[in-house]
């Protein structure tokens, strides 16, 4: 069989590699290697190549070394493809024995191949995790899940033929074409901290994201924001453009691909990325330093963690800090072109005003925050470029004024300002109103497809997730249940009464590393019969990124993480609880906040939209599926009666969602 290039650093028949001297094929893996001369891993190299080269005599198939997994910047050792059936092979050499990380990290790659590999979705996938030095095989029972993905196989380095042959006579399936599956699309659906490691490691946006008919305006969308860049630089203009997406979209994917592309400092295009989302920015600095200094450190790099940390803080930075360096002095900021993340939350005239005088001491401030980043930013003299990443119905925050804030001070103040508009933003979603009727009948102001993202890749499993949740929320009771019919047996949604049922389900669903955890309103006060208790502090870099063995990580089911937390960010399970804040009344929604002693009406629109929008936010966090937990209630406690919570229980299971009981 001709070898064909690409994915693997080797690659070629079974035949072939085991009549091949261990020089040759030790020889393509160094000469396709990004390993500059890393003396462990070319003693793995051989140990593998020992090993197999004594296990497969007699097997039909094709063998892959170091097989590319972009989504997560990592090589699986190796892939057997024997017959009907895909093997995944992670060797820890010298290892006596089979670590939890190490079982996580061979099913990972199993699950990565299974969801995003297009020619491994309907194969049957074999994870076998091999430790050199343990003396014994301690798991080698199969046990199949419902998409065809086997748990790991636990497997001593001498008993590794007798469970593959145990393998391919127990495992059915279809024979696999070997050049149909190595040529085949890898479709990645990144989550935000994967896809910013992968763009600061200097992989493009075409190399971590999925790409298929339905997301091609990803691509499109991070185009579109390049050449208007060069465009303001090459005709001295002063831009701004407001890009709108469904929740997880990849609208913050787009910026960071800007700002990555962007970057150098000392390029005339230097861009930054802004968000006034602390929880996000703190998430994704740490897990960029961890993963630049766990990188350099392999290869053999003496760096300091706290070095690495200060040049990932240049790239992504507090949109607030940002804006009080526009008070120091009248000079423009070193960047010409800025990203906005989450533009829809700039702070109100109102808010804004207040904060200066309160914070700043600066009496007669008259400025909304949008109008006065813009104005921070028209202090360039020759040309600048705005990116806008607008969510709609994200709002969550008293104070936060809505995409209208922006709008208004370009119509008000900015005049010579070019604006590029996505065709999406004239939608009640996003609260532009009025101001953008003004600013349609302006010469320069133009609508462009190109700038919205209407497909969510936030759930590989089902697109429509966010159209469920917006027709639930809407209480649009028919597109609910029709967008529901349309998740079935691909994105599980189940409600349950019983805390203790709903954790283990959620454990029971996810595998390998996916990540799951609590989630609730941060007006959820009554849930603290359950041990939720929303006032305990949760820091998002450890329950995001901490491992199962951290108290403070997610997967402890014990800290609850609320939408300040969570907005922008995703895990790939997610156990949502429904307190009486929100209530389900007379096909609408009741709204109430817990003072004193108990539930106060919401009565402000505003206020009622921002705990709505909380909601939104909580349902539309899981990528993989979800449950919600509704509590029963509690006659004897007039602050959780039973008829704060059946209603909505009731409206759940009428739009069709099934019942863990």
């Amino acid at each position: 069989m001709a070898t064909l290039p690409g994915r693997a650093w080797y690659n070629s028949s079974i035949g072939e590699f085991l009549d091949a001297p261990e020089g040759t094929i030790f020889g393509k893996l160094a000469q396709n290697s990004e390993f500059e001369d890393n003396r462990d891993q070319k003693t793995a190299w051989a140990e593998e190549i020992k090993i197999l080269q004594a296990s497969l005599p007699g097997l039909t198939g094709n063998i892959y070394f170091e097989f590319s997994i972009p989504r997560m910047g990592r090589r699986i050792d190796v892939v057997l493809l024997l017959d009907r059936v895909l093997v995944v092979l992670e060797f820890k050499v010298g290892s006596e024995e089979f670590d939890r990380l190490a079982i996580d990290q061979v099913w990972d790659y199993a699950l990565d191949l299974k969801n995003f590999h297009k020619a491994s979705h309907a194969v049957r996938i074999v994870p076998i995790l091999v430790a050199t030095e343990s003396q014994y095989t301690s798991q080698d029972h199969l046990n199949c899940g419902n998409d065809g993905v086997f748990e790991p196989l636990l497997v001593c380095h001498l008993d590794l033929r007798r469970v593959l042959d145990s393998v391919l006579n127990n495992v059915e399936g279809k024979k696999i074409d070997s050049e149909a599956w190595y040529s085949s699309p890898y479709h990645p659906t990144p989550t935000i901290v994967e896809a910013a490691r992968s763009l600061y490691a200097q992989h493009s946006v075409e190399a971590i994201a999925r790409f298929d008919a339905g997301t091609q305006n990803l691509r499109i969308t991070s185009r579109r924001i390049e050449e208007l860049a060069d465009e303001a630089k090459r005709a001295s203009k002063k831009i701004i453009c407001f890009v709108t997406g469904v929740p997880g979209a990849g609208k913050t994917l787009v910026g960071l691909n800007l700002a990555t592309r962007k970057r150098d400092p000392h390029a005339a295009t230097h861009a930054v990325f802004l968000s006034g989302n602390g929880p996000l920015v703190a998430v994704l600095r740490e897990a960029l330093t961890r993963d630049d200094y766990c990188r350099r450190k392999a290869s053999g790099e003496k760096v300091r963690k706290s070095r690495i940390g200060e040049s990932v803080k240049a790239f992504i930075q507090n949109v607030h800090h940002f804006r009080d360096d526009a008070l120091v002095d009248e000079l423009p900021p070193i960047e010409h072109v800025v990203i906005f993340d989450e533009a829809q939350r700039a702070w109100n005239h109102q808010q804004t005003t207040n904060f200066m005088l309160r914070k700043k001491h600066r009496p007669g401030f008259d400025m909304s925050e949008a109008e006065f980043l813009i104005s921070y930013m028209d202090r360039h003299l020759d040309w600048t470029l705005i990116v806008c990443l607008v969510g709609g119905g994200q709002e969550i925050n008293i104070g936060e004024a809505g995409i209208d804030s922006w709008i208004e001070a370009i119509n008000s103040r900015f005049p010579n300002w070019s604006t590029y508009i996505s065709d999406q933003l004239q939608d009640s979603e996003y609260g532009a109103g009025d101001p953008l009727v003004q600013l349609r009948g302006r010469s320069n102001t133009s609508f462009d497809k190109s700038l919205h993202l209407a497909v969510s890749m936030r759930s590989f499993r089902a697109e429509n997730v966010s159209s469920f949740i917006k027709a639930l929320l809407d209480c649009e009771k028919e597109a609910a249940k029709a967008q529901l019919r349309l998740l079935v047996n691909k994105f599980p949604i189940v409600v349950t009464r019983d805390i203790g049922i709903a954790k283990r389900w959620i454990k029971t669903q996810a595998r390998g590393s996916e990540r799951f955890g609590l989630v609730a309103s941060s007006k959820a006060q009554r849930l603290r019969p359950f041990a939720i208790d929303i006032r305990v502090s949760v820091d998002p870099v450890h329950w995001f990124l901490d491992d199962r063995e951290d108290t403070r990580s997610s997967y402890y089911l014990e800290d609850v993480a609320t939408e300040f937390q969570v907005q922008g960010l995703e895990l790939d399970w997610v156990c949502i609880t429904w307190d009486g804040d929100l209530r389900y009344k007379n096909e609408g929604w009741s709204y109430h906040s817990f003072c004193g002693d108990g539930w106060r009406n919401i009565n402000k629109p505003e206020n009622r939209d921002y705990l709505r929008n909380a909601y939104r936010v909580l349902l539309t966090r899981a990528r993989q599926g979800m449950v919600v937990f509704i509590p029963l209630g509690d006659e004897q406690d007039p602050t959780r009666a039973p008829s704060y919570y059946d209603p909505t229980f009731l409206y759940l299971t009428e739009l069709g969602v099934p019942v863990l009981s």
